[in-house]
């Protein structure tokens, strides 16, 4: 049996998103602070979830580790993206092996309902990511910044949101696994419909007009009625 076009899918999109958000997780580009009063107009200072680095875009100098003076690692949703990025990673792998066990592409028959599984948790994990990234871009302007300096998205941020959205794509689609183990399951309920033995007559048909008859027996039915008329005497 070909593997559904579901599962495939499912099974492309979701690694894909894994590496998107693990390294939107871990690059220390969520937020860009440019044009930073007395400091040089070439700097830039990029915060991530887990560190802050200056960069010289002159000379490309980049400087990780720098110190936290506004408390900006002590905001709601940094931290929450610090508990919530890692736990999707997690959720993602464990729904991944799920997903694995469930296609068997190295089998002739998939395990649906292993497979519909995996979808539901990989549909969690990305949930888990899009909720972090969400809250922090809302929260973004209002996060500490040096005063009258320049905010932007950094690619980290972007990166997270679309290895969010292809894994909630991915779970869906291996969440139609479902659809199919139903209709399996109904077939199995269902009462094969009787097929009429090589040989055997089928049912009399009532006639009330005898013009009926005769049509019939000129048209060359495949059936005889069992009560008699005129043409058989």
């Amino acid at each position: 049996m070909r593997t559904p076009a579901a599962m495939i899918v499912g099974l492309v999109l979701c690694p894909c998103g894994l590496l998107l958000t693990l390294t939107g997780t871990l690059t220390p580009k969520w937020r860009q602070v440019s044009r930073i009063p007395d400091q040089p107009t070439d700097l830039v200072l990029e915060q991530g979830i887990w560190d802050v680095c200056s960069e010289r875009q002159s000379s490309h100098l980049r400087l990780c580790g720098q110190a936290d003076e506004l408390g900006y690692f002590e905001q709601m949703p940094v931290r929450v993206a610090r508990g919530l990025m890692p736990a999707s990673l997690v959720v993602t792998l464990l729904g991944l092996v799920v997903a694995a066990l469930g296609v068997r592409c190295w089998q002739e028959e998939p395990r649906h309902t292993l497979a519909g599984a995996a979808g539901l948790v990989l549909l969690l994990s990305g949930l888990l990511s899009l909720i972090s990234v969400s809250w922090y871009t809302h929260k973004l302007w209002a996060l500490p910044a040096p005063a009258s300096s320049t905010l932007a998205v950094g690619y980290s941020l972007v990166l997270s949101y679309l290895g969010s959205c292809l894994e909630i794509l991915g779970g869906l689609a291996l969440a139609l696994s479902f659809h199919r183990c139903c209709q399996e399951r109904r077939a199995l309920k269902s009462p094969p419909s009787p097929t009429p033995a090589p040989g055997s007559r089928t049912t009399a048909r009532a006639y009330h007009n005898p013009a009926d008859v005769l049509r019939d027996e000129r048209d060359g039915r495949g059936w005889r009625s069992t009560l008699p008329c005129d043409s058989d005497l």
